[in-house]
């Protein structure tokens, strides 16, 4: 088996001693890492190393950041950063091949406040990512695309729907484009494991300390190739992770492939 899980850690050295206690708790052969608000040169990679991973990651100081680890064999690096843009200098997309698969992970702009200019970047940027996935798919590798695509795919993806309708994550545009990617082929592997089931992989910090349950989205996603679907065996979101001490206000979600 293979265990693939995807982790908003909103920032990789304020939420250290997180990272480091799940990544030892789980043991996930393959992990990706979003938000990481940090430089490249101030990466924890010696500290992510001693708890037995490689890691290969796209750093950006105080903002954005995306990484990829791996236990076992290195992540090997295919591409850093979307095409289509040269002007775009947000580090929201790195790729590896590790282990046979194809791993692309990815942090899709939140879009708020929407509409506005930051809700058309998000945009422009998730046609970017359908046309490279596209590609990928016509590549025809077993391929995973995960990480927080700051999208709510349908109501059964957030405890109170109605509570979103203004937000970026829950406005029609965003919801289709990413029902667009599931018309290319692309698979909800989450979704499919869960297909009636209420999963969350965020919740609002509340000002009492804690996190607010009613706030419950599921945003972080891990899509998989039509080869891999039949190889999905299990997936799930690490809730307990948001209610340990100075958390993210993610929780990981995962799959494991035969």
């Amino acid at each position: 088996m293979v265990r693939i899980a995807t982790f908003n850690v909103n920032g990789v050295n304020g939420r250290l001693p997180v990272l480091l206690a799940w990544l030892k708790a789980t043991r996930y052969d393959v992990v990706c890492l979003q938000e990481l608000k940090t430089s490249d040169e101030k990466f924890p990679a010696e500290a992510i190393g001693d708890a037995g991973y490689s890691a290969i990651w796209h750093g950006q100081k105080s903002y954005n950041g995306v990484a990829i680890l791996a236990r076992g064999a290195g992540p090997i690096e295919r591409r850093r950063g979307l095409p289509g843009d040269p002007d775009d200098s947000h580090s929201r997309y790195i790729e590896a091949e590790v282990s046979g698969l194809v791993v692309g992970c990815l942090y899709l702009p939140n879009g708020n406040p929407a509409p506005g200019p930051k809700f058309d970047y998000k945009l422009r940027w998730f046609d970017r990512l359908i046309s490279y996935g596209r590609g990928l798919l016509k590549e025809g590798a077993p391929t995973v695309l995960c990480g927080d695509y700051n999208v709510v795919p349908t109501p059964i993806d957030a405890v109170a729907p109605r509570r979103w309708l203004g937000d970026a994550v829950y406005f029609p545009e965003s919801r289709q484009a990413y029902a667009g990617m599931l018309e290319d082929g692309w698979i909800d592997s989450v979704r499919r494991i869960h297909p009636e089931k209420g999963v969350y992989t965020y919740w609002n910090h509340s000002y009492g300390g804690g996190y607010d349950r009613s706030s419950g989205l599921r945003m972080d996603h891990l899509l998989v190739s039509p080869s891999l679907s039949p190889r999905v065996r299990d997936a799930g979101v690490d809730v307990e992770t948001r209610g340990w001490a100075k958390p993210s206000d993610h929780a990981p979600a995962w799959i494991e492939l035969e």
